[in-house]
């Protein structure tokens, strides 16, 4: 998993250990997680202007979203607090929603074996579909490390709370972010994660059967359950099959 690796030095056969510092790693990490903080900006401003319209102030919706960042969760829980739900139901609902990041967790304890428990707490908590997505094809490259990771969560929090900031002090005055079409910024994002780590015709087939389950899910259940059900269905379909 780290990113030291062996060199072969000019005009010589011998080889040394190359191990580039944590700053440079760290930095590696930002630069794989721009596009989250590209996509997660919009969204997170969606965020602050909707938490504004529902009485929050704007340090309460910064607050919810630097010590939160569950954006389909935090979007969701505004909707239900919209429309009167209890808080249990409240907390019940996105509890469901993020049932998913158990899936990730469980996932990313293999590439994080070894590393202390405050390092493995912090990763946990950038953990979203986003930077679980980059940093598990990072993994499979044989290329992230700790602080790799930790450079990619950070930048993700960081888009996450500062579009959340904007919109929520600039809500009276953009109005209705759905009119600038905000709301495409996630399934684009996720189109273009996809794109990118699909490398084969069974990543390819995989993300089918995954379309196909939502929909066919998405007709029968409520809104959480066939986001967690579909992804699960497909992944035991894919390890069936290709095993």
């Amino acid at each position: 998993m780290a990113l030291c690796y062996h060199r072969r030095m000019p005009d010589t056969t011998e080889k040394q250990d190359a191990c580039p510092p944590v700053r440079a790693r760290f930095a590696r990490g930002l630069r794989l997680g721009l596009p989250i903080f590209l996509g997660y900006a919009p969204i997170g401003a969606a965020f602050g202007i909707v938490a504004r319209s529902l009485g929050f102030s704007p340090f309460q919706a910064i607050v919810c979203s630097g010590t939160a960042l569950a954006g389909a969760g935090q979007l969701i829980a505004l909707q239900l607090i919209g429309s009167g739900a209890t808080a249990l139901a409240v907390v019940f609902t996105t509890a469901v929603v993020n049932l998913r990041y158990v899936l990730f967790g469980a996932a990313m304890s293999q590439h994080a074996t070894g590393m202390p428990v405050r390092q493995q707490a912090f990763l946990a908590f950038t953990l979203t579909d986003e930077t679980f997505a980059v940093n598990i094809d990072d993994n499979r490259r044989g290329h992230a490390d700790f602080w790799s990771m930790a450079g990619v969560g950070v930048i993700a929090w960081s888009g996450w709370v500062a579009g959340t900031a904007a919109g929520a002090f600039a809500a009276n005055a953009i109005g209705d972010p759905t009119r600038f079409g905000v709301q495409f910024a996630m399934p684009a994002m996720f189109t273009a994660l996809l794109v990118a780590q699909a490398e084969d015709r069974r990543h390819v087939m995989t993300a089918l059967v995954a379309a196909g389950f939502a929909v066919a899910l998405m007709l029968s259940l409520p809104d959480p359950w066939y986001l967690i059900l579909a992804p699960i269905g497909a992944a035991t379909v894919a390890t069936a099959v290709t095993r």
